[in-house]
């Protein structure tokens, strides 16, 4: 392996972001973002995107990647990721992967699954059975053929509970059990920990409060900016996204302000216990609820490293033998 880096996750408004960049004012750090959100250009509000302001004080990569028209993948971010550290490492600094896309840190950590392309016409079909039906029914049919997929997954989660249909239906095996082949590793060391508060009201708190604050910002007027400047529909990732989803179906006239907020403060708490869920499934995440003892651990790990990589400097080359 060439280099070290961290990775720091947690849930939705857990407070890691703001930790990073408390730590990146005192450590030789430049943040990778681990979100799939803060990729799609445009789409800053509702992503809680580091300002510019911010970002031109701590570097951060893998941020405005993509027009929202388009889609991105974990393959995708897992090759630039890799990209990002490796650039990190080579001017002599120390990567800290940042988010709560838990997808996409598995990509990085462990590889990626032998999973089979996109079959639109599978697709196609499931989309129309969740018109019919609901996506809450369709949950019940993969509980049926893919327990263990379906017991990570809400019951409306459209986009996973579709993907993980139609990797059933075009292989006639579960998601789950495509899921356990060996897979690469990174090309770097990487030691990861997870921001987990234990008081789960407070955590609620502060994701209504987060909300609130993204709407008082404009998240509505950025949605609709976003909707008069690119070609957009429900269906795509970006639009998914929690918040812009409900943002969304409030512009088509589905509901009022007041049902927005009550339905994005709802989906995003849906979002956090998801995102726990998937901690909860990566024993090698050592999980922390106090900020203050996660970045001691964090400042001691770089410390480590830093005193490692002096210390190969500093040691004197060995003379060849018979010289002298």
């Amino acid at each position: 392996m060439t280099g070290a880096a961290f990775a720091l996750l947690g849930p939705t408004a857990s407070g890691k972001s703001q930790l990073a960049l408390r730590l990146a004012g005192e450590l030789p750090i430049e943040i990778v973002s681990v979100d799939s959100g803060q990729v799609y250009r445009g789409m800053d509000i509702g992503t809680a995107k580091p300002t510019p302001d911010e970002r031109r004080h701590v570097p951060h990569h893998l941020i405005d990647l993509v027009d929202p028209t388009e889609a991105y993948s974990a393959g995708r971010f897992r090759d630039d990721a890799i990209a990002a550290v490796e650039g990190i490492l080579a001017r002599g600094r120390i990567p800290l992967l940042v988010g709560g896309t838990m997808l996409y840190y598995r990509a990085l950590a462990r590889g990626l699954d032998a999973l089979p392309a996109a079959d639109p016409a599978i697709r196609a079909a499931i989309l129309a059975e969740a018109a019919a039906k609901s996506w809450p029914a369709l949950h019940a049919e993969l509980a049926r053929v893919d327990p263990t997929s379906a017991a990570r997954l809400a019951p409306n989660d459209s986009q996973r509970i579709e993907r993980a249909l139609e990797v059933y239906r075009a292989t006639g095996r579960p998601l789950s059990s495509l899921q356990t082949a060996a897979r690469a590793t990174p090309p770097f060391g990487l030691t990861s920990f997870a921001l987990v508060p234990e008081d789960r009201a407070a955590l609620h708190a502060r994701i209504a409060a987060r909300f609130d604050a993204m709407l008082k910002a404009g998240l509505v007027e950025e949605v609709r900016a976003l909707r008069r400047r690119f070609t957009l529909d429900p269906g795509l990732p970006s639009m998914r996204c929690v918040g812009y989803r409900q943002v969304w179906d409030h512009l088509e006239g589905a509901y009022d302000r007041a049902t927005l907020r009550e339905r994005g403060i709802a989906a995003t708490r849906q979002l956090a216990r998801r995102q726990l869920t998937w901690l909860r499934s990566l024993p090698e995440v050592e999980r922390l609820a106090d900020a203050a003892r996660l970045a001691a651990r964090l400042r001691a790990g770089v410390d480590q490293l830093a005193g490692a990589a002096s210390s190969r400097a500093t040691i004197p080359s060995r003379p060849a033998r018979g010289a002298g």
